[in-house]
């Protein structure tokens, strides 16, 4: 079985869609929307071909008003972009994301997987970065033999014993300081963190339409551009 996994989507439809389609399961851990120009035909491409999708902090903005508490950098992106993507979704769409959970454990063959979108302790919201030894104790927690979580963009692998965190990435809005959509494939056992390029002139092209200020557009832009916000 091959299972691609997938993160922090935001509303970057020109990526998803670019997704290769090789796969037999499609995983989604969350932020499905705000940042990009296309939340409407994200969700709808989830809704209708991901087999698992967990909730993100920026899919609880949307779907019930919640802060998705970003850090200082990005909190003017996301609430403007906010407030254009609340105009977007429609009903249909926001029940959807209140739908979602925020964690969930699956079997897959002989593995168990335990997916949230930030952390274990706190699904929607903590930052922990790959080092951390926090990991160590969420899988003696747990007890899955793979981990999967989002959030901070960039994409990591740790193993503790036989048991695995796995973060893909962003796919939409990467922070790696490279343009390429991140995912990542778990197949027959075997975990690999995988990119690659789409048509980022185009996402560009759209943000510039979007009903928001020109500096918003600039910085969204700049982040898909440069794989995070450019120094100064």
């Amino acid at each position: 079985m091959k299972i691609a996994i997938l993160s922090d989507i935001h509303g970057n439809f020109d990526a998803l869609s670019a997704l290769p389609a090789d796969y037999d399961e499609l995983w989604v851990l969350g932020d499905l929307v705000n940042y990009g120009p296309e939340p409407r035909e994200v969700v709808d491409f989830v809704m209708e071909k991901a087999d698992i999708v967990i909730r993100g902090n920026h899919d609880q903005c949307l779907g019930y008003g919640d802060d998705p508490r970003c850090s200082a950098p990005f909190r003017a992106m996301a609430e403007e972009t906010r407030k254009f993507s609340d105009t977007i979704l429609t009903a249909t769409h926001k029940e959807y994301l209140r739908s979602l959970p925020e964690r969930l454990e699956v079997k897959r063959s002989k593995s168990r997987f335990f997916l949230c979108h930030a952390t274990p302790s706190d699904p929607l919201y903590e930052y922990r970065k790959a080092e951390s030894d926090q990991w160590l104790h969420d899988c003696i927690q747990l007890g899955a033999d793979v981990i999967l979580v989002g959030h901070t963009h960039l994409p990591f692998v740790r193993s503790f014993n036989r048991q695995t965190v796995v973060n893909p990435g962003s796919l939409g809005q990467p922070k790696t300081g490279k343009p390429n959509a991140c995912y990542a494939v778990w197949e027959n056992g075997q975990v690999s963190l995988r990119s690659y390029p789409y048509a980022v002139e185009k996402t560009a092209e759209k943000i510039r339409s979007m009903p928001v200020g020109q500096d918003i557009q600039q910085k969204l832009i700049n982040v898909l551009k440069f794989g995070g916000l450019p120094p100064g």
